[in-house]
């Protein structure tokens, strides 16, 4: 008993200077336990003997137990040589030592090992089951893993397959995490949600069959494309009477339809901090049929290649109807330049220009400005686009005069608004003074409205930013336009205007389209008039709308308006003013430097008067009578439409 003791301190001893360990490898369905050496590289010097078990009293049969073996330094090893282990005492043939477990004799039974096979009925629980050979060895597979799950180690049945044959690991598969994300795109991929459908108004149902097809052509080449077929919608409809009398404009209108070019391209810029970022430009040239292009930049994050392409649909029309000819163009980016550094948006404005210097040219494509380019980011493009081509010219309209544009650029779109609206309002007997309007916005076109509409007598009584709107009973008169000017030079919110004007007030979350007014201006954004704020109009007495910015109603609103008998003048025609001053600073021989006020209006009311005449005629040739309200909308479509397919015509099919 003693030296049974004595062995089994000298093996703890072993383990405790040698460090050994103990390994456990499974294999298939049988279990080898093996003490590796580790780090010991006397490990293989050393001779295995039996452990003693924990009871002594107990005797364990070597056939129903694996042999645990564990290396020991006997006694009487020198210089790690171990010396032959003395001579042990013969025992009786069944005899065991006290307490040990035998080592497994030469002609122990080994078990054997148990092949699993695959079983077809798995394949009902597990639908996603299947049998492959890969590498000459049959395997299971996942055919959701292969085809949607991401290409992980721990997902053999997506990648190389499993051999595991055993039904415990499929389910093990059918629960984890791997597996229900591949479900997760599956479902995903099969109810991928349909493109959305355009919303048409009402008056598309009564198309004649050819201005239908050429419609449902576009809604099928561009569905995603929302605003590009608005504008589409309200062109096609006014153009019907023409389709139906000259047919061959059918194919006309499909080619324009079509831009000529659109441009897409990635704008990097580093900020104030040393960090990247990435922003999509745009622009498209949709057509050149009358001339170079001219349309307007614009940066704010809702720009999108749709934004582009109904904003230069609506410039070409725009610049057909003019007195001087040019095709149409729009863009910009998605970039936001409220809170942004003057160095961080000159960044951006010189990556912007690196990609779109090249498509730009005095015979090819200049740009204006629009809503989120002023005079700062037009100079910021001009100084790159000078750099790179390597030439000055002056191809890109502001207000700049030194490098380009007039000193009037800014006043001429706004005041012509206010022209225009002189212009119908005495066709109907009436003049501005005393006339309640609202004003949404208060931008640079909404704050020259506000100023002109001022010394005709006019009562504005609102404005608007995007949190709310102002409003001032009272109207606004000069000293009050002054110090809204000055707020918005600061960039502070119209609330300042309260601190000293406290009878006035500003409503959050609203739009000014429910006050009472006679006349309505919204000069913010596109769609920024939607069926509610139809009626909302109509209830407040309004009965004439001048769009001063493109496209500001929904097509709900739209068809509202047109049965209320609401006078909706297009932007179509009362931008003339803008657009007749930006061609005016392209003839070379016109000295816009040595223009005055009066010569400025002159030239202004001149244009807005002829785009009026020219609409309302167009609209009488078709049949549509003056008295109608949708005669301007009708009018100004079919006259520039006209404009542009004559030209086509005579160039051909190109």
């Amino acid at each position: 008993m003693n030296s049974a003791m004595d062995e089994i301190n000298l093996l703890r001893q072993a383990q405790r200077q040698h460090h050994h360990h103990l390994m456990v490898r499974g294999m298939g369905e049988e279990i080898d336990l093996e003490i590796g050496p580790g780090d010991d590289p006397s490990f293989s010097g050393a001779d295995l003997v039996a452990v003693a078990s924990g009871h002594h009293d107990t005797i364990v049969p070597a056939d129903d137990h694996k042999s645990l073996l564990i290396p020991c330094s006997q006694p009487g090893a020198v210089d790690g040589h171990v010396q032959p282990p003395p001579p042990q005492p013969q025992l009786a043939q069944g005899e065991e030592h006290e307490g040990m477990l035998q080592l497994p004799s030469a002609h122990t039974k080994k078990k054997k090992k148990v092949v699993k096979k695959w079983r077809e009925e798995w394949a009902d629980t597990y639908k996603w089951a299947y049998v492959a050979v890969h590498d000459n060895t049959t395997r299971i597979f996942c055919s959701v893993c292969k085809e949607y799950g991401r290409k992980h180690r721990r997902n053999p049945y997506g990648n190389e397959g499993s051999r595991n044959m055993q039904m415990s690991a499929l389910e093990e598969h059918n629960n984890s995490l791997l597996h229900k994300e591949a479900l997760r795109l599956q479902m995903a991929s099969k109810d991928k949600l349909q493109p959305p459908e355009i919303e048409r108004p009402v008056y598309v149902k009564a198309l004649s069959k050819t201005a239908a097809s050429i419609l449902e052509s576009v809604l099928r080449r561009d569905p995603h494309e929302a605003e590009f077929i608005q504008s589409i919608q309200e062109v096609v409809h006014s153009l019907e009477p023409v389709l139906v009398k000259n047919t061959q404009y059918v194919q006309i209108l499909e080619r324009l339809l079509e831009p000529e070019r659109c441009f897409i391209f990635r704008v990097p810029w580093i900020d104030d901090r040393g960090e990247a970022h990435v922003n999509r430009g745009f622009r498209v040239q949709f057509s050149q049929a009358l001339g170079p292009c001219r349309g307007g930049l614009r940066f704010h994050p809702s720009m999108s290649l749709s934004v582009a392409k109904f904003l230069a649909f609506e410039h070409t029309l725009k610049n057909a109807l003019s007195l001087y000819k040019l095709g149409g163009a729009a863009g910009g980016s998605d970039f936001d330049p409220k809170g942004k550094s003057d160095n961080e948006i000159m960044r951006f404005c010189q990556s912007f220009m690196d990609e779109l210097y090249r498509y730009l040219g005095p015979d090819q494509d200049f740009p204006a400005e629009d809503i989120g380019v002023g005079p700062r980011e037009m100079g910021y493009l001009f100084g790159q686009y000078r750099r790179l081509s390597g030439h000055f010219q002056g191809n890109f309209t502001g207000p700049k005069i030194f490098w380009s544009g007039s000193s009037f650029r800014t006043e001429a779109t706004g005041y012509g608004l206010v022209f225009f609206a002189r212009v119908l309002l005495a066709e109907m007997n009436k003049e501005l003074k005393g006339l309640r309007c609202v004003i949404s916005g208060s931008g640079k076109i909404a704050m020259h409205v506000l100023e002109k509409l001022l010394p005709c007598g006019a009562i504005p009584v609102t404005v608007s930013d995007s949190k709310g709107y102002l409003l001032d009973e009272d109207g606004f008169d000069y000293m009050k336009y002054s110090l809204l000017r000055d707020i918005k030079a600061q960039q502070k919110s119209l609330k300042e205007y309260l601190k000293s004007y406290p009878h006035a007030k500003y409503i959050d979350d609203a739009k000014p389209w429910s006050e009472q007014c006679d006349l309505a201006f919204p000069c913010a954004s596109h769609n920024e008039i939607d069926q509610g704020e139809a009626v909302a109009i109509i209830n407040s007495g309004c009965r004439v709308l001048i769009e001063c910015s493109n496209m500001p109603c929904t097509v709900q609103a739209v068809d509202i308006l047109r049965k209320s008998k609401v006078l909706v003048a297009p932007a179509k025609a009362t931008a003339a003013g803008g657009i007749a001053l930006g061609e005016l600073e392209l003839n070379p021989e016109f000295n816009l430097m040595q223009l005055s006020v009066e010569d400025f209006e002159n030239k202004i009311q001149d244009a807005i008067k002829k785009t009026y005449e020219r609409s309302i005629k167009a609209a009488q040739d078709y049949g549509i009578m003056k008295e109608n309200p949708e005669s301007l909308v009708h009018g100004a479509n079919i006259c520039a439409f006209l404009n542009i397919a004559q030209a086509m015509t005579d160039q051909g099919c190109v």
